[in-house]
């Protein structure tokens, strides 16, 4: 129920999509979906006792994260970091790896998809589509 309020809340506001705040007022999740900051090139994600979603999405791109041998750190975000990051995506079952443009109408780095989630979204799109190995048990091939 909170998750649909957020999202009604945002489209009345002009924006497409909410992210969450915890009780201490630090970045939580959107309303259907993990989100991910990157600062210097350092990927943060908030910790699961933040009450946000257990998302398997989430794990999964962590885990092509570190893969890449980039830094993924899971940490409490304050609000501010929404306006001092670099890029910002979502995961989610739906939104797959997805690029935030902007923030409270504030354009999130360059105000389009940036290098480093260009670089996982490829990542993650090569393995959902099986076109690399699959060394972590994930696809289940269907007839």
């Amino acid at each position: 129920m909170n998750s649909q309020l957020m999202k009604m809340e945002a489209m009345a506001n002009g924006y497409s999509e909410a992210i969450a705040l915890d009780v201490n007022g630090n970045v939580s999740e959107g309303s259907g979906e993990n989100v991910f900051l990157v600062r210097d090139g350092v990927l943060y994600t908030p910790l699961m006792a933040n009450s946000i979603l257990p998302g398997i999405t989430r794990q999964c791109v962590m885990t092509l994260i570190r893969e890449m041998g980039l830094e993924v750190v899971e940490t409490a975000i304050p609000r501010e970091m929404l306006y001092l990051a670099d890029e910002i995506f979502f995961t989610g079952t739906a939104a797959e790896v997805s690029p935030v443009r902007s923030v409270d109408h504030y354009p999130v780095g360059a105000g389009r998809r940036g290098p480093v989630t260009e670089k996982i979204q490829s990542r993650y799109f090569e393995y959902i589509y099986g076109k690399c190995p699959d060394r972590y048990g994930w696809h289940d091939f269907v007839r």
